[in-house]
């Protein structure tokens, strides 16, 4: 009897070690490459195509990006109020499964579900890489109704038959949507150095239906916002909340540097010239908000005043998201300090992207532009706020709009910029982002 009991304590110990390992396991940290959408080493690359053209379709992505990022306000639990994939800026290498089958993720700071499409996958838009093949994988499992991650996707998720744990989550009208299993398997990000980090039972939507808006260089998704199902809230026990990027600069896109993100003890942000504001809860949870109290060009204060009364977060921060978005009034009284600071002959642009634009770029004299978080003074040099749209058009980077303001990865780009999500912050600090890495 003794011998009994202590086998069934015996394998109880096993059971209880197995599933809880992957919250026990602390990381100090790790950094990869994160893939810029118009780098030569993205699937999206046309080398046919000249530097401004893909600023062009850069431009674009941003607008559609931020028209879905306000869907996602208004209707925060509609399952159709969900970031386009592909719209976002940036690529992550992983790979998922035992053994690792490799993928190009889009990285993306403004959705929360890790996916990929799956074998059998009969109504599904084509992709040039191969499915993933759950039943090749030794440590894939699908999650029953119970589950806690099941529990998380509310609306987004029902309950199968056989008591799995089924998701369904559209974009945009609905007409771009992914649906399957939602699971879990072992998902591996290869490291600048040392051996690739592998985190077991990580959940995922194994896709078995797809459709719409996406192409057959699209292969998945990582999640990298502020919901319970995203890779960095998954990782909390390992990371302790910790993830920064360091964007190089777009004129750098077309060469083999490379922007990073950091996790764990690399992901944190200090030292001199670091700044931090509160990071605000806000609706949906996906996305990380700030509280913008105003903007100074050169000694000039502008002060935000579009916030109404009792709420806190007014400006989302994006690495996605291109371009910076400010309210009409607040960017009018902004572009008209700017515009007397420069005291240069402006130009239209013909794609009517941007409102204040120059003919000339070498001979403008650019205030340095202070953004005023609470807490935290960002300032901004010439290369953060203006950008060489055509071969004779320089044009200011932040653009007005009635929907969602947001603080894009062109205002990012030089920062090491550090989320803390147990500690509700956000860092910045100035950074040579083509220099960036950890000893």
């Amino acid at each position: 009897m003794k011998s009994l009991f202590f086998t069934v304590v015996v394998i109880f110990l096993m059971t209880h070690f197995s599933e809880h390992s992957r919250a026990e396991t602390k990381i100090e940290g790790f950094t990869t490459d994160l893939i810029s959408h118009d780098s030569p080493r993205s699937p999206f690359y046309n080398p046919s195509e000249t530097k401004y053209q893909r600023l062009q379709k850069a431009f674009h992505r941003s607008i559609l990006r931020g028209n879905r990022f306000s869907a996602m306000r208004v209707t925060p639990n509609d399952i159709q109020s969900d970031v386009i994939p592909g719209s976002g800026g940036y690529f992550m290498n992983i790979s998922l499964g035992t053994p690792p089958v490799p993928m190009l993720a889009i990285a993306d700071t403004g959705s929360d579900l890790i996916w990929r499409q799956c074998r059998p996958c009969d109504n599904c838009y084509e992709q040039d890489e191969p499915l993933f093949d759950p039943e090749a994988s030794e440590t894939y499992k699908t999650l029953a109704c119970d589950n806690e991650f099941c529990r998380d996707l509310e609306q987004k998720g029902s309950c199968g038959n056989d008591n799995t744990c089924n998701y369904n989550y559209a974009y945009g009208t609905g007409e771009t949507f992914t649906m399957g299993y939602l699971s879990s398997d072992t998902l591996t990000i290869g490291s600048d150095r040392g051996e690739p980090v592998s985190f077991p039972g990580i959940a995922f939507g194994c896709a078995h239906r797809t459709g719409g808006k996406f192409g057959e260089k699209h292969v998945g998704l990582i999640g990298l916002g502020g919901g319970p199902l995203s890779l960095v809230k998954q990782l909390d026990s390992q990371v302790g909340g910790q993830f920064s990027y360091c964007l190089v600069p777009l004129s750098t896109t077309d060469s083999t540097e490379s922007s990073k993100i950091n996790f764990g003890r690399n992901g944190v942000v200090s030292g001199s010239g670091t700044v931090s504001t509160p990071l605000v809860k806000g609706r949906p949870d996906t996305l990380y908000y700030l509280k913008l109290e105003g903007m100074s060009v050169g000694s000039t204060r502008v002060e935000f005043r579009g916030v109404s009364a009792g709420e806190e977060g007014n400006i989302v921060i994006d690495s996605g998201t291109t371009l910076t978005y400010l309210p009409p009034d607040f960017y009018s009284q902004v572009e008209s300090a700017l515009a007397t600071a420069i005291n240069g002959q402006t130009t239209s642009d013909p794609t009517r992207t941007f409102s204040l634009c120059y003919s000339s770029g070498s001979n403008l004299q650019i205030p340095t532009i202070t953004v005023h978080f609470t807490g935290a003074d960002v300032q901004l040099p010439k290369l953060n706020t203006f950008i060489q749209a055509e071969e004779d058009l320089f044009c200011f980077t932040m653009v007005p709009t009635s929907e969602l303001f947001i603080f894009g990865n062109l205002a990012q780009m030089n920062f090491m910029v550090g989320y803390d999500l147990n500690n509700n912050k956000v860092s910045f600090k100035p950074t040579d982002c083509t220099k960036h890495q950890f000893n």
